[in-house]
């Protein structure tokens, strides 16, 4: 049995809401319908104030009070609702761990998924599926620190280099929080490209053949970390990584947006 499966046997991994089963099957529409993201929402109090909350926030700038979800997913706009009720979804299905910053670790999930999704529309994958691959990749690390408390500082150590975690937890587990997250995937019958990636985001190179959502995944981690850096050449990025997804370093280098670009979603939980 691998160390993956025995970990996952011992605990029970989460349950995905029923309202996010909805969103996520409203990503296989290629315009975002109005009514199965509208009725989702509205099934969840909570998230209707979140929305409500972004909608009559500074960054729209409007002149009256917005009050119903139709208000304000014209003023939201439709891409950005859905991206904060699957956020704020899958967020809500986790516990809060002790010791580890919950707005830092959303803000990354969400900056993440941002550059995933920014990336898939260069290499010609589907952006949506990015996005929502993206967000969910360090969830792992949630249901491994929830199991295993006293790994928090170990995998959670400075320096934090781009890359560090998912060495430390191979070192300490045997595996990467990308697999867990695999794992629950699978179980959240997932579609398998998304699982697949998530199993190779902490090495896709290593994966035969070649995972391109993968190598997405594993690029858009490394640039939540070099963004803020002052690493103008982005020399922690592999060129192998860059030549299997076809992307140009300086390309890279000069279009890289702001991870602030984001991350204002995660800000709201």
């Amino acid at each position: 049995m691998s160390a993956v499966s025995a970990f996952t046997q011992s605990i029970s991994l989460p349950t995905m809401p029923e309202v996010a089963h909805e969103l996520i099957q409203s990503l296989k529409e290629e315009d975002v319908p109005v009514n199965p993201v509208r009725n989702a929402i509205a099934k969840d109090p909570a998230l209707t104030v979140k929305l409500l909350r972004l909608a009559n926030s500074a960054r729209y700038g409007v002149s009256r009070e917005i009050s119903s979800i139709d208000d304000a997913m014209m003023v939201v706009g439709m891409s950005q609702v859905r991206t904060l009720a699957l956020s704020s979804c899958l967020s809500d299905a986790f516990p809060v761990v002790e010791g580890l910053n919950s707005q830092a670790f959303w803000q990354e999930s969400q900056t993440c998924a941002g550059y995933a999704q920014w990336l898939a529309t260069r290499v010609g994958s589907d952006p949506q599926q990015a996005w929502l691959t993206g967000f969910m990749v360090r969830l792992g690390e949630l249901v491994i620190v929830d199991k295993a408390p006293e790994a928090l500082p170990k995998i959670e150590c400075t320096p934090h280099f781009p890359g560090a975690r998912w060495q430390r937890e191979t070192a300490y587990f045997g595996f990467t929080e990308g697999q867990i997250t695999a794992e629950m995937a699978r179980q959240w019958n997932f579609p398998a490209v998304i699982s697949e990636a998530l199993e190779a985001s902490a090495d896709p190179l290593e994966q035969r053949p070649f995972c391109r959502l993968g190598g997405v995944l594993h690029l858009a981690e490394l640039m939540c970390l070099l963004e803020s850096e002052d690493n103008p050449e982005l020399k922690e990025v592999p060129q192998e990584l860059l030549t299997a997804l076809h992307i140009e370093r300086q390309w890279l280098c000069d279009q890289l947006p702001r991870a602030r670009e984001f991350a204002n979603a995660a800000m709201l939980h």
